[in-house]
Protein backbone atom coordinates (compact mmCIF):
# COMPACT_ATOMS: atom_id res chain seq x y z
CA UNK A 1 0.00 0.00 0.00
CA UNK A 2 1.18 3.38 -1.00
CA UNK A 3 1.61 6.01 2.00
CA UNK A 4 2.38 9.46 2.28
CA UNK A 5 5.41 11.08 3.42
CA UNK A 6 2.85 13.52 5.22
CA UNK A 7 -0.77 14.55 6.13
CA UNK A 8 -1.01 18.51 6.68
CA UNK A 9 -4.48 19.14 8.45
CA UNK A 10 -5.55 22.92 8.17
CA UNK A 11 -6.95 23.82 11.48
CA UNK A 12 -6.20 27.49 11.72
CA UNK A 13 -10.01 28.84 11.05
CA UNK A 14 -11.82 30.32 13.70
CA UNK A 15 -15.18 29.44 12.07
CA UNK A 16 -17.38 32.76 12.79
CA UNK A 17 -20.50 31.07 11.53
CA UNK A 18 -20.52 28.39 14.06
CA UNK A 19 -21.46 31.49 16.77
CA UNK A 20 -19.29 29.63 19.47
CA UNK A 21 -16.64 30.80 22.21
CA UNK A 22 -15.06 27.09 21.16
CA UNK A 23 -13.01 26.93 17.95
CA UNK A 24 -14.96 25.03 15.33
CA UNK A 25 -12.73 22.35 14.62
CA UNK A 26 -13.11 21.50 18.63
CA UNK A 27 -17.04 21.09 18.03
CA UNK A 28 -17.73 17.31 18.54
CA UNK A 29 -20.06 14.57 17.02
CA UNK A 30 -19.56 10.98 17.74
CA UNK A 31 -17.63 11.59 20.62
CA UNK A 32 -14.84 13.11 18.81
CA UNK A 33 -13.91 16.50 17.87
CA UNK A 34 -13.64 17.46 14.59
CA UNK A 35 -10.17 17.92 14.30
CA UNK A 36 -9.72 14.45 16.31
CA UNK A 37 -11.81 12.60 13.46
CA UNK A 38 -9.09 14.59 10.86
CA UNK A 39 -6.71 13.26 13.00
CA UNK A 40 -7.88 9.95 13.33
CA UNK A 41 -8.55 9.63 9.69
CA UNK A 42 -5.04 10.94 8.97
CA UNK A 43 -3.12 8.36 10.84
CA UNK A 44 -4.95 5.62 9.14
CA UNK A 45 -2.88 6.59 5.92
CA UNK A 46 0.14 6.09 7.89
CA UNK A 47 1.86 9.04 7.18
CA UNK A 48 5.66 9.13 8.10
CA UNK A 49 4.68 12.55 9.58
CA UNK A 50 1.47 14.42 10.54
CA UNK A 51 1.44 17.98 11.16
CA UNK A 52 -1.82 20.04 12.43
CA UNK A 53 -1.69 24.00 10.99
CA UNK A 54 -3.09 26.00 14.25
CA UNK A 55 -3.74 30.15 14.85
CA UNK A 56 -7.27 30.64 16.31
CA UNK A 57 -7.50 30.19 19.91
CA UNK A 58 -3.94 28.34 19.18
CA UNK A 59 -3.47 27.42 22.67
CA UNK A 60 -6.31 25.58 23.60
CA UNK A 61 -7.05 23.92 20.16
CA UNK A 62 -2.78 22.92 20.45
CA UNK A 63 -3.65 21.54 23.72
CA UNK A 64 -6.33 19.56 22.59
CA UNK A 65 -4.36 18.37 19.32
CA UNK A 66 -1.30 16.67 21.84
CA UNK A 67 -4.16 15.15 23.95
CA UNK A 68 -5.05 13.46 20.54
CA UNK A 69 -1.85 12.51 19.15
CA UNK A 70 0.73 13.22 21.02
CA UNK A 71 2.90 12.48 17.85
CA UNK A 72 1.42 15.39 15.50
CA UNK A 73 3.91 18.19 15.26
CA UNK A 74 1.78 21.61 15.69
CA UNK A 75 2.77 24.46 13.04
CA UNK A 76 1.42 28.62 13.41
CA UNK A 77 0.14 30.24 11.14
CA UNK A 78 1.02 33.82 10.91
CA UNK A 79 -0.99 36.77 9.79
CA UNK A 80 -1.10 35.74 6.44
CA UNK A 81 -4.19 34.68 5.41
CA UNK A 82 -5.44 31.72 3.29
CA UNK A 83 -5.43 28.04 2.91
CA UNK A 84 -1.86 28.30 0.95
CA UNK A 85 -0.02 29.76 4.26
CA UNK A 86 -1.46 27.56 6.45
CA UNK A 87 -0.21 24.62 4.28
CA UNK A 88 3.62 26.98 4.02
CA UNK A 89 3.55 26.46 7.58
CA UNK A 90 2.64 22.98 8.47
CA UNK A 91 5.86 22.14 5.70
CA UNK A 92 7.38 24.47 7.83
CA UNK A 93 7.09 22.03 10.74
CA UNK A 94 8.01 19.23 8.33
CA UNK A 95 11.26 18.16 7.50
CA UNK A 96 13.19 20.42 5.19
CA UNK A 97 14.74 17.14 3.04
CA UNK A 98 11.46 15.74 2.61
CA UNK A 99 9.97 13.51 -0.33
CA UNK A 100 7.33 12.01 -1.48
CA UNK A 101 3.65 12.94 -1.43
CA UNK A 102 2.52 15.02 0.90
CA UNK A 103 -1.64 14.89 1.81
CA UNK A 104 -3.46 18.18 3.04
CA UNK A 105 -6.75 17.63 4.93
CA UNK A 106 -9.04 20.19 6.80
CA UNK A 107 -10.10 20.17 10.42
CA UNK A 108 -13.25 20.46 9.70
CA UNK A 109 -14.36 17.47 7.81
CA UNK A 110 -15.25 14.75 9.96
CA UNK A 111 -16.63 11.82 7.64
CA UNK A 112 -13.00 11.76 5.72
CA UNK A 113 -11.75 8.25 6.21
CA UNK A 114 -8.55 7.14 6.02
CA UNK A 115 -9.41 4.35 3.54
CA UNK A 116 -10.00 7.71 1.45
CA UNK A 117 -6.66 9.01 1.87
CA UNK A 118 -5.25 5.98 1.15
CA UNK A 119 -6.94 5.82 -2.18
CA UNK A 120 -5.96 9.43 -2.95
CA UNK A 121 -2.47 8.43 -1.94
CA UNK A 122 -2.28 5.59 -4.31
CA UNK A 123 -4.32 7.34 -7.19
CA UNK A 124 -1.39 10.14 -6.99
CA UNK A 125 1.51 7.97 -7.27
CA UNK A 126 0.12 5.96 -10.22
CA UNK A 127 -0.73 8.67 -12.39
CA UNK A 128 2.50 10.61 -12.38
CA UNK A 129 0.42 13.58 -11.05
CA UNK A 130 2.34 16.25 -9.36
CA UNK A 131 -1.19 17.49 -7.51
CA UNK A 132 -4.26 15.70 -7.34
CA UNK A 133 -7.48 16.41 -5.35
CA UNK A 134 -10.55 14.66 -4.61
CA UNK A 135 -13.80 15.94 -6.23
CA UNK A 136 -17.32 15.42 -5.81
CA UNK A 137 -20.41 16.10 -8.07
CA UNK A 138 -22.99 17.97 -6.19
CA UNK A 139 -26.43 18.77 -7.35
CA UNK A 140 -26.01 22.64 -5.80
CA UNK A 141 -22.40 23.52 -6.05
CA UNK A 142 -22.83 26.61 -4.12
CA UNK A 143 -20.11 28.27 -2.28
CA UNK A 144 -17.80 26.08 -3.11
CA UNK A 145 -14.67 26.48 -5.82
CA UNK A 146 -15.36 24.58 -8.95
CA UNK A 147 -13.04 22.25 -10.80
CA UNK A 148 -12.36 22.96 -14.40
CA UNK A 149 -11.05 20.28 -16.69
CA UNK A 150 -9.25 19.94 -20.28
CA UNK A 151 -10.08 18.07 -23.16
CA UNK A 152 -8.10 14.71 -21.66
CA UNK A 153 -9.78 15.15 -18.30
CA UNK A 154 -7.16 16.82 -16.55
CA UNK A 155 -7.57 19.40 -14.29
CA UNK A 156 -6.79 22.76 -15.59
CA UNK A 157 -8.07 25.20 -12.14
CA UNK A 158 -10.32 25.30 -9.50
CA UNK A 159 -11.85 28.50 -9.52
CA UNK A 160 -13.33 29.60 -6.29
CA UNK A 161 -17.17 30.67 -5.60
CA UNK A 162 -16.57 34.29 -5.86
CA UNK A 163 -13.91 34.65 -8.09
CA UNK A 164 -16.32 32.38 -10.46
CA UNK A 165 -18.87 35.44 -10.17
CA UNK A 166 -16.54 38.10 -10.80
CA UNK A 167 -15.66 35.78 -13.64
CA UNK A 168 -19.29 35.60 -14.80
CA UNK A 169 -19.48 39.26 -14.69
CA UNK A 170 -16.69 40.08 -16.45
CA UNK A 171 -17.67 37.94 -19.16
CA UNK A 172 -14.22 35.83 -18.95
CA UNK A 173 -13.25 32.66 -20.44
CA UNK A 174 -13.76 30.94 -17.41
CA UNK A 175 -17.48 32.59 -16.98
CA UNK A 176 -18.95 29.20 -17.11
CA UNK A 177 -17.35 27.82 -14.05
CA UNK A 178 -20.28 28.61 -11.71
CA UNK A 179 -22.20 25.57 -14.00
CA UNK A 180 -19.95 23.15 -13.59
CA UNK A 181 -21.15 20.54 -10.74
CA UNK A 182 -17.64 19.43 -9.95
CA UNK A 183 -16.07 21.24 -6.82
CA UNK A 184 -13.21 20.86 -4.95
CA UNK A 185 -12.80 19.24 -1.23
CA UNK A 186 -9.83 21.25 -0.30
CA UNK A 187 -7.91 17.40 -0.02
CA UNK A 188 -4.81 16.85 -1.99
CA UNK A 189 -2.00 15.12 -2.54
CA UNK A 190 0.77 16.81 -3.71
CA UNK A 191 4.57 16.52 -4.51
CA UNK A 192 6.40 17.81 -1.77
CA UNK A 193 8.98 19.39 -3.73
CA UNK A 194 6.45 20.95 -6.02
CA UNK A 195 4.18 22.17 -3.09
CA UNK A 196 7.39 23.86 -1.55
CA UNK A 197 8.32 25.80 -4.65
CA UNK A 198 5.06 26.22 -5.66
CA UNK A 199 3.76 28.19 -2.54
CA UNK A 200 6.44 30.48 -2.68
CA UNK A 201 5.26 31.52 -5.53
CA UNK A 202 1.38 32.28 -4.83
CA UNK A 203 0.49 36.00 -4.38
CA UNK A 204 -2.71 37.11 -2.73
CA UNK A 205 -4.30 39.49 -6.12
CA UNK A 206 -7.59 37.44 -5.58
CA UNK A 207 -11.21 38.60 -4.09
CA UNK A 208 -10.85 37.57 -0.89
CA UNK A 209 -6.80 39.06 -0.54
CA UNK A 210 -5.57 35.29 0.35
CA UNK A 211 -3.25 33.32 -0.29
CA UNK A 212 -4.88 30.38 -2.21
CA UNK A 213 -3.69 26.74 -2.08
CA UNK A 214 -5.64 26.03 -5.07
CA UNK A 215 -3.17 28.27 -6.83
CA UNK A 216 -0.47 25.82 -6.58
CA UNK A 217 -2.41 23.80 -9.22
CA UNK A 218 -1.83 26.46 -11.96
CA UNK A 219 1.82 26.77 -11.21
CA UNK A 220 2.12 23.03 -11.76
CA UNK A 221 0.52 23.35 -15.31
CA UNK A 222 2.66 25.78 -16.58
CA UNK A 223 5.65 23.91 -15.67
CA UNK A 224 4.06 21.08 -17.55
CA UNK A 225 3.29 18.41 -14.77
CA UNK A 226 -0.32 16.80 -14.54
CA UNK A 227 -2.72 17.85 -11.98
CA UNK A 228 -5.58 14.80 -11.35
CA UNK A 229 -8.76 14.60 -9.77
CA UNK A 230 -9.76 11.37 -7.50
CA UNK A 231 -13.69 11.87 -7.84
CA UNK A 232 -15.53 9.66 -5.13
CA UNK A 233 -19.23 8.80 -5.03
CA UNK A 234 -19.25 9.39 -1.02
CA UNK A 235 -20.75 13.18 -0.77
CA UNK A 236 -20.33 13.28 3.09
CA UNK A 237 -16.52 12.68 2.42
CA UNK A 238 -16.22 15.97 1.10
CA UNK A 239 -18.65 18.27 3.28
CA UNK A 240 -17.67 20.36 6.03
CA UNK A 241 -18.62 21.94 8.50
CA UNK A 242 -19.51 25.61 8.95
CA UNK A 243 -21.98 26.02 11.06
CA UNK A 244 -24.46 24.05 13.84
CA UNK A 245 -26.96 22.95 11.22
CA UNK A 246 -24.15 21.73 9.46
CA UNK A 247 -22.42 19.67 12.48
CA UNK A 248 -25.80 18.10 13.76
CA UNK A 249 -26.56 17.24 10.22
CA UNK A 250 -23.01 15.58 9.95
CA UNK A 251 -23.14 13.88 13.34
CA UNK A 252 -26.65 12.19 12.52
CA UNK A 253 -24.72 11.03 9.22
CA UNK A 254 -21.95 9.46 11.50
CA UNK A 255 -24.29 8.24 13.91
CA UNK A 256 -25.79 6.07 10.93
CA UNK A 257 -22.81 4.56 9.83
CA UNK A 258 -21.56 3.94 12.99
CA UNK A 259 -24.23 1.72 14.20
CA UNK A 260 -25.19 0.23 10.37
CA UNK A 261 -21.46 -1.04 11.27
CA UNK A 262 -22.47 -2.49 14.44
CA UNK A 263 -25.75 -4.09 13.26
CA UNK A 264 -23.79 -5.98 10.13
CA UNK A 265 -21.29 -7.08 12.85
CA UNK A 266 -23.70 -8.83 14.69
CA UNK A 267 -25.51 -6.41 16.53
CA UNK A 268 -29.30 -6.11 17.10
CA UNK A 269 -30.18 -1.99 17.13
CA UNK A 270 -33.89 -2.02 17.92
CA UNK A 271 -34.72 1.50 16.74
CA UNK A 272 -31.51 2.64 15.19
CA UNK A 273 -33.37 6.57 14.99
CA UNK A 274 -33.68 6.67 18.89
CA UNK A 275 -30.19 5.19 19.69
CA UNK A 276 -26.58 7.04 19.51
CA UNK A 277 -23.03 5.28 19.58
CA UNK A 278 -19.97 7.34 19.63
CA UNK A 279 -17.10 6.32 16.90
CA UNK A 280 -14.67 4.44 19.87
CA UNK A 281 -17.72 2.94 21.11
CA UNK A 282 -17.27 -1.75 21.23
CA UNK A 283 -20.09 -3.65 21.24
CA UNK A 284 -19.73 -7.73 20.98
CA UNK A 285 -21.88 -9.79 18.82
CA UNK A 286 -25.91 -10.87 19.85
CA UNK A 287 -25.76 -7.44 22.15
CA UNK A 288 -29.51 -6.19 21.82
CA UNK A 289 -29.73 -2.86 22.32
CA UNK A 290 -33.06 -1.08 22.90
CA UNK A 291 -34.55 2.08 21.76
CA UNK A 292 -33.54 5.34 23.17
CA UNK A 293 -29.52 4.13 24.48
CA UNK A 294 -27.03 6.23 24.11
CA UNK A 295 -23.14 4.66 24.33
CA UNK A 296 -20.50 7.15 24.43
CA UNK A 297 -17.06 7.43 25.02
CA UNK A 298 -14.67 4.56 25.09
CA UNK A 299 -17.61 2.33 26.26
CA UNK A 300 -16.51 -1.18 25.42
CA UNK A 301 -20.34 -3.59 25.75
CA UNK A 302 -19.26 -7.73 25.64
CA UNK A 303 -21.37 -10.02 23.30
CA UNK A 304 -24.83 -11.49 24.65
CA UNK A 305 -25.63 -7.89 26.74
CA UNK A 306 -29.06 -6.53 26.80
CA UNK A 307 -28.53 -2.64 26.96
CA UNK A 308 -31.55 -0.05 27.63
CA UNK A 309 -34.39 1.09 26.86
CA UNK A 310 -33.92 4.76 27.91
CA UNK A 311 -30.07 3.69 29.61
CA UNK A 312 -26.96 6.83 29.03
CA UNK A 313 -23.31 4.98 29.58
CA UNK A 314 -19.88 7.14 28.98
CA UNK A 315 -16.61 5.17 29.32
CA UNK A 316 -18.29 1.96 30.67
CA UNK A 317 -17.35 -1.35 30.75
CA UNK A 318 -19.75 -3.79 30.28
CA UNK A 319 -19.21 -7.69 30.64
CA UNK A 320 -20.91 -10.47 28.57
CA UNK A 321 -24.19 -11.42 28.69
CA UNK A 322 -25.23 -8.32 31.72
CA UNK A 323 -28.51 -6.10 31.73
CA UNK A 324 -28.40 -2.49 32.04
CA UNK A 325 -32.01 -1.22 31.65
CA UNK A 326 -32.95 1.95 32.32
CA UNK A 327 -29.60 3.14 33.65
CA UNK A 328 -27.44 6.39 33.87
CA UNK A 329 -23.61 5.07 33.94
CA UNK A 330 -20.09 6.84 33.91
CA UNK A 331 -16.82 5.40 34.71
CA UNK A 332 -17.89 2.36 36.09
CA UNK A 333 -17.64 -1.41 35.33
CA UNK A 334 -20.58 -3.82 35.21
CA UNK A 335 -19.34 -7.52 35.55
CA UNK A 336 -20.21 -10.80 33.15
CA UNK A 337 -24.16 -11.58 34.08
CA UNK A 338 -25.04 -9.00 36.11
CA UNK A 339 -28.09 -7.09 36.26
CA UNK A 340 -28.39 -3.13 36.36
CA UNK A 341 -31.76 -1.16 36.99
CA UNK A 342 -34.21 -0.19 36.18
CA UNK A 343 -33.43 3.62 37.26
CA UNK A 344 -29.86 3.27 38.42
CA UNK A 345 -27.08 5.97 38.35
CA UNK A 346 -23.89 4.55 38.41
CA UNK A 347 -20.89 7.14 39.38
CA UNK A 348 -17.46 6.81 38.25
CA UNK A 349 -15.83 4.17 40.61
CA UNK A 350 -18.53 1.79 40.79
CA UNK A 351 -17.31 -1.79 39.78
CA UNK A 352 -19.81 -4.51 39.83
CA UNK A 353 -18.75 -8.02 40.46
CA UNK A 354 -19.70 -10.87 37.96
CA UNK A 355 -23.64 -12.07 38.56
CA UNK A 356 -23.76 -8.79 40.79
CA UNK A 357 -26.86 -6.83 41.15
CA UNK A 358 -27.20 -3.35 41.07
CA UNK A 359 -31.39 -2.60 41.52
CA UNK A 360 -33.87 -0.06 40.97
CA UNK A 361 -33.50 3.61 42.33
CA UNK A 362 -30.04 2.67 43.63
CA UNK A 363 -26.74 5.31 42.95
CA UNK A 364 -23.27 4.20 43.73
CA UNK A 365 -19.96 6.12 43.63
CA UNK A 366 -16.38 4.79 44.29
CA UNK A 367 -17.92 1.51 45.17
CA UNK A 368 -16.38 -1.94 44.65
CA UNK A 369 -19.81 -4.45 45.11
CA UNK A 370 -18.38 -8.03 44.96
CA UNK A 371 -19.07 -11.34 42.45
CA UNK A 372 -23.29 -12.27 43.30
CA UNK A 373 -23.32 -9.09 46.09
CA UNK A 374 -26.85 -7.47 45.52
CA UNK A 375 -27.65 -4.17 46.00
CA UNK A 376 -31.69 -4.75 44.80
CA UNK A 377 -33.61 -1.35 46.02
CA UNK A 378 -33.61 1.92 46.61
CA UNK A 379 -30.31 2.61 48.29
CA UNK A 380 -26.90 5.09 47.82
CA UNK A 381 -23.73 3.09 48.10
CA UNK A 382 -20.31 5.28 48.10
CA UNK A 383 -17.18 4.81 49.17
CA UNK A 384 -17.44 1.07 49.74
CA UNK A 385 -16.33 -2.11 49.21
CA UNK A 386 -19.09 -4.71 49.18
CA UNK A 387 -17.71 -8.38 49.76
CA UNK A 388 -19.06 -11.23 47.34
CA UNK A 389 -22.48 -13.04 47.74
CA UNK A 390 -23.89 -10.05 50.63
CA UNK A 391 -26.80 -8.56 50.26
CA UNK A 392 -27.55 -5.09 50.91
CA UNK A 393 -31.12 -4.42 52.10
CA UNK A 394 -33.48 -1.48 51.21
CA UNK A 395 -33.40 1.91 51.75
CA UNK A 396 -29.59 2.07 53.12
CA UNK A 397 -27.24 4.56 52.78
CA UNK A 398 -23.78 4.57 53.01
CA UNK A 399 -22.77 8.14 55.33
CA UNK A 400 -19.65 8.71 53.99
CA UNK A 401 -19.20 11.81 54.52
CA UNK A 402 -18.77 13.83 57.58
CA UNK A 403 -18.94 17.21 56.50
CA UNK A 404 -15.62 18.07 55.51
CA UNK A 405 -14.09 14.57 54.74
CA UNK A 406 -15.02 11.21 52.56
CA UNK A 407 -15.02 8.12 54.56
CA UNK A 408 -14.69 4.65 53.19
CA UNK A 409 -16.64 1.55 54.48
CA UNK A 410 -16.33 -2.26 53.72
CA UNK A 411 -18.44 -4.59 53.90
CA UNK A 412 -17.41 -8.42 54.35
CA UNK A 413 -18.66 -11.57 51.92
CA UNK A 414 -22.24 -13.09 52.51
CA UNK A 415 -23.37 -10.55 54.69
CA UNK A 416 -27.13 -10.28 54.85
CA UNK A 417 -27.60 -6.68 55.78
CA UNK A 418 -31.58 -5.61 56.60
CA UNK A 419 -33.51 -2.75 55.55
CA UNK A 420 -32.98 1.03 55.99
CA UNK A 421 -29.65 0.17 57.59
CA UNK A 422 -26.87 3.68 57.90
CA UNK A 423 -23.75 2.54 57.56
CA UNK A 424 -21.60 6.19 59.07
CA UNK A 425 -18.30 5.61 57.85
CA UNK A 426 -15.52 4.79 58.20
CA UNK A 427 -16.68 1.08 59.62
CA UNK A 428 -16.36 -2.33 58.39
CA UNK A 429 -18.64 -5.23 58.91
CA UNK A 430 -16.88 -8.96 58.95
CA UNK A 431 -18.04 -11.66 57.10
CA UNK A 432 -21.03 -13.48 57.69
CA UNK A 433 -22.86 -10.28 59.97
CA UNK A 434 -25.89 -8.58 59.44
CA UNK A 435 -28.17 -6.14 60.82
CA UNK A 436 -32.16 -5.61 61.73
CA UNK A 437 -34.25 -3.08 59.91
CA UNK A 438 -33.56 0.25 60.91
CA UNK A 439 -29.73 0.08 62.03
CA UNK A 440 -27.83 2.91 62.14
CA UNK A 441 -23.93 1.25 62.12
CA UNK A 442 -21.56 3.57 63.86
CA UNK A 443 -18.67 1.22 65.31
CA UNK A 444 -17.44 -2.15 63.73
CA UNK A 445 -19.51 -5.43 63.45
CA UNK A 446 -17.69 -8.27 63.83
CA UNK A 447 -17.82 -11.16 61.90
CA UNK A 448 -21.21 -13.52 62.35
CA UNK A 449 -22.60 -10.89 64.59
CA UNK A 450 -25.88 -9.15 64.32
CA UNK A 451 -26.05 -5.40 64.94
CA UNK A 452 -29.07 -3.92 66.09
CA UNK A 453 -29.28 -0.85 67.62
CA UNK A 454 -33.11 -0.60 67.59
CA UNK A 455 -34.71 1.55 71.01
CA UNK A 456 -37.94 -0.05 72.38
CA UNK A 457 -41.35 0.77 70.56
CA UNK A 458 -43.05 3.39 72.83
CA UNK A 459 -47.02 4.37 71.84
CA UNK A 460 -48.30 7.66 72.79
CA UNK A 461 -52.33 6.67 73.31
CA UNK A 462 -54.83 9.72 72.07
CA UNK A 463 -51.97 11.76 70.47
CA UNK A 464 -53.88 12.62 67.49
CA UNK A 465 -57.06 13.20 69.00
CA UNK A 466 -55.14 15.85 71.62
CA UNK A 467 -52.68 17.10 69.32
CA UNK A 468 -53.89 17.72 66.07
CA UNK A 469 -57.88 18.55 67.08
CA UNK A 470 -60.22 18.98 64.18
CA UNK A 471 -58.24 17.75 61.62
CA UNK A 472 -58.80 14.60 59.11
CA UNK A 473 -56.10 12.69 61.31
CA UNK A 474 -57.86 13.32 64.56
CA UNK A 475 -61.48 12.63 63.20
CA UNK A 476 -60.64 9.19 61.68
CA UNK A 477 -58.95 8.24 64.96
CA UNK A 478 -61.67 9.71 67.22
CA UNK A 479 -63.86 7.07 64.76
CA UNK A 480 -61.50 4.44 65.13
CA UNK A 481 -61.56 4.39 68.78
CA UNK A 482 -65.22 5.42 69.65
CA UNK A 483 -67.14 2.56 71.58
CA UNK A 484 -68.95 0.31 69.29
CA UNK A 485 -72.66 -0.76 69.91
CA UNK A 486 -74.17 -4.02 68.62
CA UNK A 487 -78.20 -3.89 67.49
CA UNK A 488 -79.80 -6.47 68.02
CA UNK A 489 -82.18 -8.29 65.55
CA UNK A 490 -85.69 -6.58 64.87
CA UNK A 491 -88.67 -7.61 66.61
Amino acid sequence: MSTPAAVIVLAAGEGTRMKSATPKVLHRIGGRSLVGHALYAARQAEPQHLAVVVRHQRELVAAHVAECDPGAAIADQDEVKGTGRACECGLDALPADLTGTVLVTMGDVPLLSGETLAELTRHHEQTGAAVTVITAELPDPTGYGRILRDEAGDVVRIMEHKDALAEREAGGPWAHALDVAEINSGIYAFDAALLRRALREVGTDNAQGEKYLTDVLGIARRAGLRVTAHLIDDLWQTEGVNDRVQLARLGAELNRRVIEGHMRAGVTVVDPATTWVDADVSIGQDTVVRPGTQLLGATSVGSDVTVGPDTTLTDVEVGDGASVVRTQGELAVIGAGATVGPFAYLRPGTVLGVEGKIGGFVETKNATIGDHAKVPHLSYVGDATIGEHTNIGAASVFVNYDGVDKHHTTIGSHCRMGSDTMYVAPVTVGDGAGSGAGTVIRRDVPPGAMAINVAPQRNIEGWAVSKRPGTPQAEAAARATAPQTQEGPQA
